[in-house]
């Protein structure tokens, strides 16, 4: 019966190593986010200096040249998103990074060493995101009454808010980790 159960318990173990399908996935899927929003920026980029050498204003080309900058970002966070949740899982559930062991900000950043620490670090990340998305529907939007200005004097005010409990709440795990060492 022994020899059952450490068998079992050997394969139970490492089946964790299934979440490398994760990990590799999330990092390609980070890295196709990245390479996007980087082409999404350059075909900015390639039509402002159209607009300059040509002299040409198009209708609209502040909105749209903030907009699609602003979306690029987006990208690029949830592409930051990813990598943290590739990171964490493989510290989680594989073994801790000995790169960003040996590196100065790697502990700062990616370090992840609880399932709540990575949810914290996500949550931030993912907070981060819909302000960009907040942020960059607002440019488009076109207020025509007071109640407009009110929803997003509103909007804003809940941002700020919840900038505002991140912060203290990322304030409080530093002070309990300090308690710790």
């Amino acid at each position: 019966m022994k020899l059952i159960e450490a068998l079992f318990e050997g394969a139970l173990w490492k089946s964790r190593f299934i979440v490398i399908l994760a990990v590799v996935f999330a990092v390609l899927g980070a890295i196709s986010l990245f390479a996007v929003a980087s082409a999404d920026i350059w075909k900015m980029v390639v039509v402002t200096w159209n607009v300059f050498v040509n002299n040409a204003h198009p209708e609209n080309f502040h909105e749209n040249l903030i907009g699609k900058i602003i979306g690029a970002i987006d990208l690029y966070l949830i592409g930051v998103v990813l990598l943290i949740f590739a990171f964490g899982i493989y510290e989680l559930f594989i073994s801790e990074i000995d790169e960003a062991n040996n590196s100065e900000v790697g502990d700062s950043i990616l370090a992840v060493h609880s399932l709540d620490e990575l949810k914290s670090k996500l949550g931030n990340v993912i907070v981060m995101v819909l302000i960009v998305i907040f942020f960059k529907k607002v440019i488009h939007m076109h207020f025509e009454t007071p109640l407009d200005m009110l929803y997003l004097a509103v909007g804003i005010f809940a941002l700020a808010l919840s900038l505002y409990f991140m912060h203290k709440s990322h304030a409080v795990h530093e002070k309990e980790a300090e308690e710790e060492n």
